[in-house]
């Protein structure tokens, strides 16, 4: 029996991040609030209604970042 997964080996390796849990992006359930990857980077652009309002260095403080502005809004 041949090992299948030497047959099929994964040509990005490198492109994977080892680090899990940091998902790709953040959206709050009302759809007011996302945090989405940039392109260039691996830094967070933090959208509200439409707008973008900051820009956040990882996933961590851009959930942090749009908890904080719930809070103060309510």
């Amino acid at each position: 029996m041949v090992d299948y997964r030497k047959f099929y080996p994964c040509p990005n390796k490198g492109i994977l991040d080892p680090l899990c849990g940091s998902p790709e992006g953040y959206v709050t359930k009302d759809g007011m609030w996302a945090a989405i990857p940039l392109a260039d980077s691996k830094k967070l652009a933090i959208i509200n209604n439409g707008e973008w309002v900051h820009t956040a260095r990882n996933y961590q403080s851009a959930k942090n970042y749009i908890l904080k502005e719930i809070k103060k809004s309510k």
